[in-house]
């Protein structure tokens, strides 16, 4: 059985998820926890990031690297389009979104660990060491990640920016694209990427983010999720979601 080792909350991880649903192979979502994973990631493929995939004795690192591997491995239902300009195009368009995604984990995680105790329970899990021991364990996750991932004011302010640029860069794309995709008239690698990297700013539907209290989370995520909705991009996401998002394992893993 193939696994994929995740984090819930990774947006990384659901862009493998998607993938590997897409293309309608059986896996089981792995949860790690932030921080421990390290070890074990370091140890099965020489760096430390999820997601990773497990198929037979195979360990493949990075979400783009899965998507080659299952193309390669399993091409029905390609991620990438054959014709050289569109796939080229793909490849270039989910590049853009690998950065971004990492500036809006780091705003995400801002919001999450501050005002959002939603996200905290999922990183912690319905049962575990985590969650037996919760009182001591969220804050030393909450410490861990806010080291790691360098939540300050400054490295916060400067994710902000770059992402106002990228999404507005991204838009652009879409909008002269004149499709219901960024890639041909089909769902691609490139589609998957970009939706999968907004959908934490969506809250989207059946996602790790879906909200149920909108009032808990900062006025300044509010305002940033309206405008995002505003924008064709942030409905291309939206719809994209509806129609193409057939997922077949729970995101909250085991």
């Amino acid at each position: 059985m193939r696994i994929l080792y995740q984090f819930p909350l990774s947006h990384f991880c659901e862009k493998a998820r998607w993938m590997l649903d897409y293309k309608e192979l059986d896996y089981i979502a792995q949860n790690l926890v932030p921080g421990v994973h390290r070890a074990f990631a370091r140890l099965k493929t020489g760096q430390n990031r999820l997601p990773i995939l497990k198929d037979q004795q195979e360990y493949i690192a990075d979400s783009t690297q899965i998507a080659l591997y299952l193309d390669q491995h399993y091409p029905e239902h390609p991620l990438l389009p054959t014709e050289p300009k569109l796939r080229q195009k793909a490849i270039e368009i989910n590049e853009k979104t690998l950065e971004l995604g990492r500036h809006i984990r780091r705003w995400i995680l801002l919001h999450a660990l501050n005002d959002d105790q939603e996200s905290m329970e999922i990183l912690i899990g319905e049962k575990g060491y985590l969650r037996q021991f919760e009182r001591f364990s969220k804050p030393i996750l909450k410490a861990v990640m806010t080291k790691g991932y360098a939540l300050t004011e400054d490295s916060v302010a400067e994710s902000k920016k770059f992402i106002d640029e990228t999404i507005d860069e991204l838009n652009e794309i879409y909008v002269a694209q004149q499709s219901d995709y960024f890639v041909g008239h089909s769902l691609s690698l490139a589609d998957i990427a970009v939706c999968s990297m907004l959908a934490p700013l969506l809250a989207i539907p059946s996602t790790p983010w879906e909200k149920e209290h909108f009032e808990m989370l900062s006025q300044d995520f509010r305002d940033y999720q309206k405008k995002l909705m505003d924008m064709p991009i942030g409905q291309y996401v939206i719809r994209t979601y509806k129609r193409d998002r057939a997922a077949r394992v729970d995101w909250r893993g085991v």
